[in-house]
């Protein structure tokens, strides 16, 4: 039997890169997966994507602004009405990427966009996702951080305060939900994103990265990172709680 046979998932930024991997991965383990993102066409070939492979699970693509308390309403009653309910929550996109700044260069709204498009999205999206989770005393919830929000990474300014925002909100779900049969988890990822290897500086990055990461490559959503998802998405984690996982090769050493 797969490790989410019959469950029913929200999964953030699965357009591409790790949410995508989680996606695809959950609906091999037999979830059924509510796959959000802005932009639908990725997340309509994510759909042909797994229907192609023969997976159990179905991908149900919706088009969903983490920045628009409105689209995080919808896509929680969407899951609902979908599915019969919500069984896992995986909040695996963050707002402002492209906008990355050194401190001195960052003001308000750079900092109100990584935090709106963190902490606060993945802070609303458990508030909305709980009811369900209560009512069937079960559930499981991953957040997304980064080595950025525990280390100093100049140059990520909002970035690090958003992802460090992410890790305090783990702790308090996992003290305040467990009771509920609840359990919320942390990853922070080191992962190939798609296309980012397409240009010379890319390259460049993508080769210093390598040559930091002890086991000597960047991990894949798919075959590296979502595999650690899947269980923390399972049955199997019920005893694991408020715990962070690097999913880096060895590059972030976090106790």
């Amino acid at each position: 039997m797969s490790i989410l046979e019959g469950k029913r998932a929200i999964v953030t930024g699965a357009s591409s890169g790790v949410g995508y991997g989680a996606a695809l991965r959950f609906a091999q383990e037999g979830a059924n997966v509510i796959a959000a993102a802005r932009r639908l066409e990725k997340l309509n070939e994510l759909k042909d994507d797994a229907e192609s492979r023969g997976f159990k699970g179905k991908i149900f693509p919706v088009q969903c602004d983490i920045l628009n308390e409105d689209d995080l309403s919808a896509l929680v009653q969407t899951a609902a009405d979908t599915m019969g309910g919500i069984d896992i929550l995986a909040c695996i996109a963050q707002a402002g990427l492209n906008d990355q700044r050194f401190t001195m260069e960052t003001d308000p709204d750079n900092a109100r966009v990584f935090f709106n498009g963190g902490p606060i999205y993945t802070m609303l999206l458990i508030q909305k996702c709980m009811p369900y989770f209560q009512e069937q005393n079960y559930g499981r919830i991953i957040t997304c951080a980064s080595g950025a929000g525990v280390s100093a990474t100049p140059g990520f300014t909002g970035y690090s305060m958003a992802k460090a925002g992410i890790v305090a909100l783990t702790r308090l779900c996992a003290k305040e939900f467990a009771k509920y049969g609840v359990v919320t988890n942390c990853f922070l990822p080191v992962i190939k994103a798609a296309g980012f290897d397409t240009s010379d500086q890319g390259r460049q990055a993508m080769e210093m990265l390598k040559q930091m990461i002890p086991v000597g490559y960047v991990g894949d959503a798919y075959e590296d990172g979502s595999p650690i998802l899947a269980f923390l998405a399972s049955e199997g984690a019920k005893y694991i709680n408020g715990q962070f996982v690097c999913i880096d090769g060895g590059l972030n050493l976090i106790v």
